[in-house]
């Protein structure tokens, strides 16, 4: 069974003709040259029974709301990883940024911020039961996987897979002269061993001005993509001075907002860029903005 796993010396790439040479040949992560990157599977198996997520943070003591059903995380407080080619910031513990008080928010257990290198980027590596959401920010990620897709997306465009059963895939960088930014995204599913599944949809930017843009749902018929998750993902542009409240979809969730440019409010907690903010134990989340201001939401479950 393919098991997540964290690159440990992530310095170790494929160029982009390499990658397209190779496609998916071998299993875990392919290095250019007679180099074989090392792997190393995740701390806690993706078994093991999940409970009371939403607490495993570090106490909000920056937070202007009520501390007890909130966190902050502030943007430079995040782990850092410049490899070079990849410079990565990661929201909760990845590879080797580990903090046992920034594991998750609930289901949530990833959130980078990656820039890719110009013809640089990730080799074939294998997944399991994780749901992995991709949303490029700026340049073109090609992908490829063991399922067969061969594509590329771009801002734009939300990307998702469902690793169930197994799955290997590649990302690379399709420019050789510019940067490639995107979110990388996984969500523990409530469905384990599913048929692996791709899927990925163009977006229009327009849907989100000054409103919540659904970008992704439990349901295949909904707006967005799906998951096997009961969470549900939103983008939103809003103007300086715009309000606008969030209700949320299952009152037992949590929302974690990432504020990906501009300063925003969430009930009444200040964000700037690349803040991220999570709150629980409310039915509505008010957001205004205080500048020109991208976000994305995530309503997810605080618990298995």
């Amino acid at each position: 069974m393919f098991k997540h796993v964290y690159l440990v010396k992530p310095s170790i790439y494929m160029d982009r003709n390499d990658f397209i040479k190779k496609g998916l040949m071998g299993a875990g992560l392919i290095a250019s040259g007679s180099a074989v990157a090392t792997v190393l599977k995740k701390e806690h198996d993706s078994s093991n029974t999940i409970e009371h997520l939403g607490f495993n943070h570090i106490p909000n003591t920056q937070s202007t709301t009520n501390m007890e059903n909130t966190v902050l995380h502030k943007a430079s407080t995040r782990g850092d990883a410049n490899h070079g080619w990849l410079h990565s910031k990661h929201t909760f513990s990845f590879a080797n940024y580990y903090n046992p008080e920034r594991m998750n928010f609930g289901v949530l257990r990833v959130l980078n911020d990656d820039i890719v290198s110009g013809g640089k980027g990730f080799g074939t590596h294998p997944h399991d039961n994780m749901e992995i959401i991709s949303i490029p920010l700026k340049g073109d990620l090609e992908h490829k996987d063991s399922m067969g897709n061969v594509t590329v997306i771009k801002n734009g465009d939300v990307q998702v897979m469902s690793a169930g059963t197994g799955i290997q895939h590649s990302e690379y960088n399709k420019n050789t002269e510019n940067e490639v930014r995107f979110l990388q995204i996984w969500v523990h599913p409530n469905k384990r061993n599913v048929t692996p599944r791709y899927d990925q949809i163009t977006l229009k930017a327009e849907d989100r001005h000054n409103t919540f843009q659904q970008i992704l749902s439990p349901n295949a018929d909904d707006a967005g993509v799906w998951i096997h998750q009961n969470a549900w993902f939103h983008l939103a542009t809003f103007d300086a001075q715009h309000s606008q409240v969030y209700k949320m979809k299952d009152k037992a969730n949590g929302l974690y907002v990432f504020d990906l440019t501009g300063d925003i409010r969430v009930n009444g907690q200040l964000l700037n860029t690349r803040d991220g903010f999570g709150i629980w134990n409310v039915e509505e989340v008010r957001i205004e903005a205080d500048t020109n201001a991208e976000f994305l939401l995530m309503e997810v479950p605080m618990t298995s």
